[in-house]
């Protein structure tokens, strides 16, 4: 029998205030079937493809079935996940302006086969308008199985946070970073994104992206509400004004606006729920005429560095393409 204090270290509770899952050894579960629905309606719904011949849109989600969840064991993720998933499509012949519906069915999205290899059929209802069924066989499958790998990467990322607890060498090593910056004499300014305090490493981020309307659509686009809900695919509660809050994504994204100056620039206090609490990043939003397009410039300060990639997915995908797509409907539709 091994002395008091002696034995297999993965077994020992360390000396960790919660005292729970040490060394990240026993099995921890997820369940990540209400969260993947969600993301799942998210990323599909509102998927358009277009060429010389029409147009057409992922317009709902009819049918979601299945689960998924992820497990921790000795410190590695084990993730499960299976789904049958029905899709509305619906389109446009541009030479006629003939209306066509039709459905994608996707019936087993799991990890047993990679994402270039799921099954993705599409059909249309009765009649003519077999133009549109083959642009959402080709270039609409391409963008399903492309929101497909997106889904997966954030079940990978956005929904695991948490899920590896520090261990006693990591907590060791935090412990030496935070000695660190204790000694490191801050100026905080009182614009500074970080609040008094809380001293995270951050980085900044510029991005840019062209879109194809006038600068007046495009600002109307971020602080108009019924605009923000329709490119978000979610609720919003916003009052474009200074000093006023707002809310996107179901509540996932908060802020306030801090400087708003009509066609010409945003800026906001920012944060996503899943960051330290009450630190807020700096985004600031300049519109910019380019012949007969816009071009958005996207600067920002205060974030996380461990939430780098997940801010540019944010804003690449859940913002910038969606708009992209939203712009493509207005034309569309007159």
């Amino acid at each position: 029998m091994a002395k008091w204090g002696q034995g297999d270290p993965r077994w020992i509770v360390e000396e960790r205030e919660d005292g729970t899952n040490v060394n990240n050894w026993h099995w921890t579960e997820r369940d990540a079937t209400s969260w993947s629905k969600g993301k799942l309606r998210e990323l599909l719904v509102g998927i358009t493809v277009e060429n010389e011949a029409g147009c057409c849109e992922i317009s709902e989600l009819k049918q979601v079935e299945g689960e998924a969840s992820c497990s921790s064991r000795k410190g590695k993720l084990i993730f499960f996940y299976e789904w049958n998933i029905k899709l509305g499509w619906k389109g446009i012949i541009k030479e006629s302006g003939a209306k066509h519906k039709g459905l994608i069915e996707i019936p087993n999205l799991s990890e047993e086969n990679e994402v270039d290899d799921t099954e993705v059929n599409v059909s249309k209802k009765k009649g003519d308008g077999n133009i549109l069924k083959d642009l959402m066989k080709t270039a609409g499958t391409a963008k399903v199985r492309e929101a497909l790998g997106d889904y997966l990467k954030a079940l990978k990322t956005e929904f695991t946070m948490g899920m590896i607890l520090p261990t006693k060498a990591m907590a060791t090593q935090e412990l030496t970073v935070k000695r660190k910056l204790s000694e490191t004499t801050l100026q905080i300014q009182a614009s500074s994104p970080v609040a008094l305090g809380v001293r995270i490493p951050t980085v900044a981020l510029h991005m840019t992206e062209l879109f194809d309307t006038a600068i007046e659509q495009l600002y109307r686009i971020f602080t108009v509400k019924d605009l923000v809900q329709k490119f978000s695919k979610s609720p919003a509660v916003l009052e474009a004004e200074k000093g006023r809050k707002f809310q996107m994504f179901d509540g996932n994204i908060t802020g306030e606006y801090v400087e708003l100056l009509t066609n010409k620039k945003i800026v906001m206090k920012w944060r996503c729920r899943n960051w330290p609490e009450e630190h807020y990043a700096i985004v600031a939003l300049n519109f910019v005429p380019t012949l007969g397009q816009t071009e958005l410039q996207l600067d920002c300060k205060g974030v996380p560095v461990c939430e780098e990639e997940n801010m540019k997915f944010c804003w690449q995908k859940q913002h910038f393409e969606e708009i992209q797509g939203l712009l493509q409907l207005i034309t569309l539709n007159g």
